[in-house]
């Protein structure tokens, strides 16, 4: 088993989680529009191999939709708890879906 870098707990995963594919659907509250969420969002997705989205919503929130590796994904999802570093996170509501695979990218939603 590959020796943690962090105190994540996807770090300690066997080789086979990350062959396991979820999907997170993500609803940020906070200071989260505004401060480059969204292509922060972007950037880290990108970097793990997760593909999904991000968008603005109209009362404030953010929108995420991650599916990749779970590895990968909790990975995101855990920088989505503190997100930019002029962003202030709140709260992440986060319901895990069915996997679909119909994204290609990660991609910013205006």
């Amino acid at each position: 088993m590959p020796h943690p870098t962090t105190s994540s707990p996807y770090k300690n995963r066997t080789n086979d989680d990350d062959d396991k594919k979820i999907r997170a659907h993500l609803f940020i509250t906070g200071k989260v529009q505004g401060v480059y969420f969204r292509q922060n969002t972007r950037i880290v997705s990108s970097r793990h191999g997760v593909t999904g989205c991000v968008r603005n919503l109209k009362d404030g929130r953010v929108e995420v939709i991650l599916e990749g590796n779970e590895t990968d994904v909790g990975e995101v999802i855990e920088w989505c708890q503190v997100g930019p570093a002029k962003a202030t996170v709140d709260d992440v509501d986060i319901k895990y879906e069915n996997y679909t695979g119909e994204f290609q990218e990660f991609k910013v939603n205006y």
